[in-house]
């Protein structure tokens, strides 16, 4: 394993990352990068190969959750805002060091949602659907209100701030959201408490119809390669659902609460989370199983089960929730605290540029 190259500028000490030497090879071997966003620490987590090591890039951002990536539009779930952000090919070539960046995402659209705790989130089309967990819904965004609801589970009777059954995972299947996972049949305020240990569900999203119950805090569930994946974060694994048997079938199990996933060939990158002994987390298959857990992003063969690499972050970030691959782009940053970059970047349509003054436009 390597120490990661980090931003020390930007980064404080405790914020410390390991990885297997390989990571930054598989990286560069895909043409990819990665995005990770951890809550608890309060930071969006840019993971790129950098030579022969791993760049961690670590972004403030208040409490970041769900991650949702539709061509060059970025979507950030945080504690009170949906920041939709555009990649700027431009703008990257402006950063330094020259010439390293291929991508930088600027923001382009805020919607305040207030405290609705978001969770996981997709685009459909033109529009991003999100997970509204406090209010036990779906939800999309909207110019004049704070959320519009689409959809809730057949067993919650109200609309109410009340986090009734822990809604928190979404999947996409021909172009429309299908599946979510919740982590309790309840329809009483935080009533999903009472069974976490093997209360979560599958629902299927069109029928109405609980798919799989008895599930330990399920959480990402994706549809891939003609299958039903899904995490089951309180066992620590990784799996998908039987199509036979209609029953979970893991294919790998990880040395940390599972949550956040995304997919490249045979590969899935699994978000991991330590998870200490508490009334949330106390009881889980997981803690009785592995005693020292992980807080990282573990990268699974799914076709083999093998765990090929993996990331653990160290101290202060100690929860990850969303993993999101960025295709093609090997070397990217997202600005929104840089004031002066912002202040003097302007993007305009194509038919605006030309009148614009050549010593006035960006150099090439």
């Amino acid at each position: 394993m390597n120490a990661s190259v980090s931003d020390q500028a930007e980064m404080p000490s405790p914020l410390r990352s390991i990885h297997t030497s390989n990571l930054p090879a598989i990286l560069d071997e895909l043409g990819i990068s990665l995005l990770v966003s951890t809550y608890q620490a309060g930071k969006l987590v840019v993971l790129r190969a950098d030579d022969d090591g791993l760049n961690t890039h670590f972004r403030n951002c208040l409490k970041p959750m769900g991650l949702a990536l539709q061509g060059n539009r970025l979507a950030v779930g945080t504690a009170l805002e949906v920041v939709e952000y555009h990649n700027s090919p431009t703008t990257a070539r402006k950063l330094e060091p020259a010439g390293k960046h291929d991508a930088c995402f600027l923001p382009r659209q805020v919607h305040c949602t207030g405290d609705v705790q978001i969770h996981e989130m997709a685009w459909v089309d033109d529009e991003l659907v999100f997970v509204n967990t406090r209010f036990s819904c779906l939800a999309t965004r909207s110019g004049r209100y704070s959320f519009v609801p689409t959809w809730r589970p057949p067993f919650i009777s109200a609309l109410a701030p009340e986090d009734r059954c822990h809604l928190n995972g979404l999947a996409v299947r021909d172009g429309q959201v299908r599946y979510v996972t919740a982590l309790g049949h309840s329809d009483q305020p935080n009533g999903w408490r009472q069974h976490k240990k093997d209360g979560g569900v599958l629902l299927d999203v069109w029928s109405n119809e609980v798919l799989l119950r008895g599930l330990s805090m399920p959480h990402s569930p994706r549809w891939y390669r003609d299958r039903l994946w899904l995490l089951e974060s309180g066992a620590g694994t990784v799996g998908f659902v039987d199509p036979t048997s209609g029953l979970y079938r893991p294919v790998a199990e990880c040395p940390g609460f599972t949550r956040g996933l995304d997919f490249h060939g045979p590969l899935a990158f699994v978000g991991l989370s330590q998870v200490r002994e508490s009334a949330v987390f106390g009881g889980l298959p997981l803690t009785e199983r592995v005693d020292e857990r992980c807080c990282g992003v573990w990268i699974v063969n799914i076709e083999t089960g093998q765990t090929l690499a993996w990331v653990k972050f160290e101290d202060a970030v100690q929860e990850v929730f969303a993993v999101q691959i960025l295709p093609g782009v090997r070397y990217p940053d997202v600005i929104r605290d840089d004031h002066d970059l912002l202040a003097g970047t302007f993007v305009l349509p194509d038919d605006a540029l030309g009148a614009v003054p050549d010593v006035s436009r960006p150099s090439a």
